[in-house]
């Protein structure tokens, strides 16, 4: 069900809706992108246009966090790194092909690796953090030698991204927001893929760079505490959910 929180589109389900979703989109034409929206998410759109036009204009936005409930209006809390899974699990099911861009150091790479231990049917087509993103979602430019000769290669191919992105089913891009968002939006069109998803820092999750809370701390909705404890420098971050709480009161003043 479409709804909207500070103007940010969110479709509220759940992760069982979520994932008959994209089954759907992969045995059709077309291309399509995910987002996840949280209050920081939320709050960074506030005062980027742009970012707040694509996220409103993907094709599938899911509550991502227990933050969102605080509007009053969302009933799904549909975490990123869940949905995110439950696609890597069904494309191994399924024979899909899936691809990790982004991400620190070789991240990506073990994702791909840990992944491919846990799921032995998953296909991965490429695995990488490829290179350097700006805010604006621009390439500014490849980290190693490696990804130089892919860059010529890419440039004798005629594409318009850095990135070599070969033949995939799934793209899952791990830039942060708002940058994963933007290059998806201006490159979507461009690689050869199907459907493309901004993950975040879920790579680290997934290889296991950074342990992630236990269910029970999940389902309590303390995830983010979690995450506050084991990495301090989040708290900078953790400081727009004031601001997305003001927000909220603000909105809610306003339509009084």
């Amino acid at each position: 069900m479409k709804k909207f929180v500070l103007g940010i589109k969110i479709d509220d389900i759940n992760i069982n809706q979520a994932l008959q979703i994209v089954k759907g989109w992969l045995k059709k034409e077309g291309k399509y992108y995910i987002v996840t929206p949280n209050p920081e998410i939320i709050v960074m759109a506030q005062k980027d246009e742009e970012f707040k036009n694509i996220l409103n204009k993907a094709n599938l936005s899911i509550p991502d966090g227990i933050g969102l409930k605080l509007s009053g209006d969302i009933v799904c809390n549909t975490p990123g790194i869940d949905l995110l899974e439950s696609i890597i699990k069904m494309a191994a099911d399924l024979g899909y092909t899936t691809g990790f861009l982004g991400g620190r150091d070789t991240v990506a790479e073990k994702s791909a690796e840990c992944l491919k231990k846990k799921y032995p049917k998953l296909k991965v087509s490429f695995a990488s953090s490829a290179g350097e993103i700006d805010n604006d979602g621009n390439e500014m430019g490849v980290l190693n030698h490696e990804s130089r000769m892919m860059n010529q290669e890419k440039k004798q191919k005629k594409h318009n991204s850095l990135f070599i992105i070969p033949d995939s089913d799934i793209l899952f891009v791990a830039f942060g927001p708002p940058k994963q968002e933007k290059w998806i939006a201006k490159n979507l069109d461009k690689i050869p893929v199907k459907l493309a998803m901004g993950v975040g820092g879920a790579f680290d999750f997934l290889s296991g760079k950074v342990p992630r809370a236990s269910v029970w701390i999940r389902k309590m909705g303390l995830e983010w505490l979690f995450r506050l404890i084991i990495q301090p420098w989040r708290i900078k971050r953790q400081l727009s959910l004031i601001k997305y709480i003001w927000l909220l009161l603000l909105d809610r003043m306003r339509t009084k």
